[in-house]
């Protein structure tokens, strides 16, 4: 087996290779421990920028631009998620470019945040296109919030 996991990093042809949970805990000692982080306002309309999975996806997609910010190596957001019945769901999250990992800080509901952070987990499909074209080109976060708009903007 380690063989395979072996041959596939090296020729790239096995997708995305689930980690242990050792290997998780050995890279979360290697990171700095994370700063307590504020909420945002919630999100207005006016300030939603549109990013694309492609044509034949069932929701939209959009980042608060008021909320974007880069600290600790951490880019943090608020990501909106429209169905296209107008169902809506929001979330001020994080995303950390060393590792490829998600963080949930708070979810929205009745126009305020609830919950609390959630642990650190792998990506989903609309947060894989956060990570490789917008918030962590080559694995390093994005320099600057002017930079993460720029690029959602484009």
């Amino acid at each position: 087996m380690k063989r395979l996991v072996g041959l596939c990093l090296l020729i790239g042809a096995c997708g995305s290779v689930e980690k242990s949970d050792w290997e998780r805990e050995q890279e979360t000692r290697l990171l700095p421990e994370e700063q307590a982080v504020a909420l945002p306002p919630y999100p207005s309309r006016g300030e939603l920028l549109e990013f694309s999975l492609g044509p034949t996806r069932e929701f939209r997609f959009f980042i608060d631009a008021s909320s974007l910010s880069v600290a600790d190596g951490i880019v943090r957001y608020t990501l909106v998620t429209r169905s296209e019945q107008g169902t809506q769901n929001v979330s001020y999250e994080g995303m950390r470019c060393e590792t490829g990992e998600v963080r949930i800080y708070a979810v929205g509901r009745d126009g305020g945040w609830s919950g609390k952070p959630g642990e650190w987990r792998s990506q989903r499909p609309w947060h894989r296109t956060l990570y490789r074209e917008y918030f962590c080109p080559f694995r390093q976060p994005i320099r600057s919030r002017d930079e993460g708009l720029d690029a959602l903007r484009r």
